[in-house]
């Protein structure tokens, strides 16, 4: 389900394209009323890309450096919501799905924000 509007710009599409994703399990979760874990897994999970569409309209260095660490924060955070809601077994979903596509963002999104934070102190 990739989307055209950066081509070149992968961790912007795929958290793009997973925030589609988390969507549609929010859709579900909603459904069983299962409204706290719903809210808080679509805040978060919706937020990673934001955050990196953010940070491609960074002021400075500095700031991209910023965003992209919020990026990974909510990555992580979205993270937490997902292994949660496996464990719970509140709903019937592709587990395994979720979590290789936000380990892969958090590995992506990982490496650049340590390469951005090697950049600032050269200077």
């Amino acid at each position: 389900m990739s989307n055209d509007y950066d081509k070149d710009n992968i961790v912007l599409n795929k958290s793009f394209d997973f925030a589609l994703e988390i969507i549609e399990l929010y859709k579900i979760l909603k459904s069983k009323n299962e409204f706290v874990i719903s809210k808080q897994l679509l805040r978060s999970g919706t937020s990673i890309g934001a955050n990196v569409e953010e940070a491609t309209a960074a002021q400075s260095k500095k700031d991209f450096a910023t965003k992209m660490s919020i990026a990974s924060k909510e990555a992580r955070e979205t993270r937490y919501w997902l292994r949660l809601l496996n464990k719970s077994k509140l709903v019937e979903y592709d587990y395994k799905n979720y979590l290789n596509k936000i380990d892969e963002l958090i590995r992506i999104i990982t490496a650049i924000v340590k390469t951005a934070q090697s950049n600032l102190s050269k200077h």
